[in-house]
């Protein structure tokens, strides 16, 4: 995962100055909250197991955790047994999109920036993106670190599906947004799968949770 000092080089889009400072203040607040619970994680990847299961794909960029962020390390051996084709994330320099590297059990893994980890493996195109974040709301808004790798990853992916993943506390009324931000189709948390506006079918539940 992704984790850079909020500074403002290199932005991919400016936001006007007040939703630059509510959203500096979320992210703030956001990242205070932030713990790392073992069945809380095993609960997001479930749904997220699930949810993959009803996408007719081959491959999925999924995340190598940092401190106090959701572990999805049990869903890249779940879906690896699934068959599908497993990335992580190697971060670049600020101001480019993330690369994907093909991973497996057991391979080699190579320190990152930020502290991130990623594999040795070559450089892979997934059908789906996983998307961490600090905070989110129903519309399919996501609030970030604040250096825009995904934003310009998924600009760089059009063909590629994202789907957000957080924990329930994440959620929040209203994500301040500015004019290039964009809704995710859906976000997965450890109690259900949203379908949020941007990806929603007519006559599609809003969520998918337990029976």
């Amino acid at each position: 995962m992704v984790a850079p000092q909020n500074t403002p080089e290199h932005r991919m889009h400016d936001d006007p100055p007040d939703i630059a400072a509510a959203k500096r203040a979320l992210r703030d607040a956001s990242k205070a909250l932030r713990s790392r619970d073992a069945a809380l994680s095993a609960d997001v990847c479930h749904w997220l197991r699930t949810h993959l299961h009803t996408r007719k794909i081959r491959s999925v960029a999924c995340t190598w955790p940092l401190e106090h962020e959701i572990d999805l390390r049990p869903l890249c051996h779940a879906l690896h047994q699934d068959g599908l084709i497993i990335g992580l994330p190697e971060t670049p320099k600020k101001g480019h999109p993330l690369t994907f590297r093909l991973w497996r059990p057991g391979c080699a893994m190579q320190p990152g920036r930020f502290g991130t980890q990623h594999p040795e493996g070559p450089v892979m195109t997934p059908d789906i993106v996983l998307v961490p974040m600090l905070a989110f709301d129903r519309r399919g808004y996501r609030l970030g670190y604040g250096g825009g790798y995904y934003d310009r990853t998924l600009a760089a992916l059009p063909h590629a599906r994202p789907v957000g993943y957080a924990s329930s506390m994440q959620e929040k009324t209203a994500i301040p947004t500015g004019p290039h931000d964009i809704a995710l189709p859906v976000i997965v948390t450890e109690r259900e799968i949203i379908h949020c506006s941007a990806g929603k079918n007519p006559g599609q539940d809003d969520v998918t949770t337990p029976d």
